[in-house]
């Protein structure tokens, strides 16, 4: 390949050059960037790229200047994104479940990009600390964009949902039936995605995991249930639900100990008004839906937590417990896998 046959390219390749292989602890001579110049079939001299320098200064790209020995060395300063930005984002993506191994990989590499090779690694080296159960449902990266759509496009959609057998095999829910369903939001909640929808059959607001949506298509049909999701405070809506299972919505009083209130803070928000009690007690009232999974919240709080009203609540939580009573009484059986 003959010199100076690609100089219109010059200064798109001596970004990139800069932007793969410096940073702030890492600078490029000018030698060694003529010399990775010349190797892509671009002549370049020490007069030129000073110039180059200039123009790329110029239009916005932060190149540092600093003597080191007899020679001058460049690399990029500013970007886009800071390194600790970046290793937030991966954290993020690589303890997303509702991402699968292989999008998380792609992902990652496409953040690498955005650094050096050499700051590249320190993200590398934070992907490989986690080994978080992932989803197995790939379709999910795409689920997310097509449901974004038809809410932009005011559109309802149909999919297919479906429920894992002890074969680990694909079972579609209600015999393979769509699903017809007016989209309104998207929640990440207890590490997995939801959609928000109002169901046109039930005609009620409804949650779904996105993860166990197949097939999704939008329809050429508007919207329904704007009255029903306007009424709703999404992130009430959210603390309301444990692990998103339904269930009644009840008005809930709670008695804890002093030093649970963060414990209630984090899962209910600030707004939830504590009243001061008695031998270092408080009392709490709060929406929420009664489920098995709520019944299990308070009990794993232990002695410091427990459910004053309505009686129904009440009632369900000793029936919960007797079960469990009932279930662990029957006798030890050992197993010999765990033998």
């Amino acid at each position: 390949m003959a010199k100076g046959k690609h100089q219109k390219l010059k200064l798109l390749y001596l970004i990139k050059i800069l932007m793969e292989e410096t940073d702030d602890g890492h600078g490029l001579s000018r030698q060694n960037i003529i010399d990775r110049l010349n190797a892509r079939g671009i002549s370049a001299d020490r007069k030129t790229l000073y110039s180059d320098f200039e123009e790329l200064r110029a239009f916005g790209i932060d190149i540092i200047t600093e003597h080191e020995g007899n020679d001058w060395t460049y690399h990029i300063g500013e970007r886009e994104f800071e390194l600790a930005e970046l290793k937030l984002l991966v954290d993020s993506v690589q303890s997303a479940r509702f991402i699968t191994e292989r999008k998380s990989r792609e992902l990652i590499k496409k953040l690498e990009s955005l650094v050096s090779r050499h700051e590249a690694k320190q993200l590398h080296r934070q992907a490989l600390i986690s080994g978080r159960v992932k989803t197995m449902n790939e379709s999910i990266y795409y689920n997310v964009d097509k449901i974004h759509t038809a809410i932009n496009a005011d559109s309802r959609i149909r999919f297919q949902y479906f429920q894992w057998n002890v074969k680990k095999e694909m079972v579609l829910r209600h015999n393979g039936a769509w699903y017809h369903v007016s989209p309104w939001a998207l929640v990440w909640d207890n590490e997995n995605y939801y959609l928000i929808g109002y169901d046109s059959a039930s005609r009620q607001i409804r949650h779904y995991r996105v993860d166990k949506m197949l097939k999704i298509s939008a329809t050429a049909q508007k919207r329904e249930g704007r009255d029903a999701f306007s009424s709703i405070d999404i992130p009430g809506y959210s603390r309301q639900l444990f692990g998103m299972y339904g269930g009644e919505e009840t008005r809930v009083a709670l008695e804890a100990s002093d030093h649970m209130a963060g414990i209630l803070i984090d899962r209910f928000g600030q707004d939830i008004r504590i009243i001061p009690g008695n031998n270092g007690t408080f009392t709490v009232y709060v929406n929420v839906a009664v489920s098995p999974q709520f019944l299990g919240w308070v009990f794993s709080l232990g002695k410091d937590v427990r459910i004053l009203g309505p009686e129904k609540v009440v009632e369900m939580m000793k029936e919960e417990g007797v079960r469990l009573l009932h279930q662990y009484q029957s006798g030890f059986v050992g197993d010999p896998l765990l033998e």
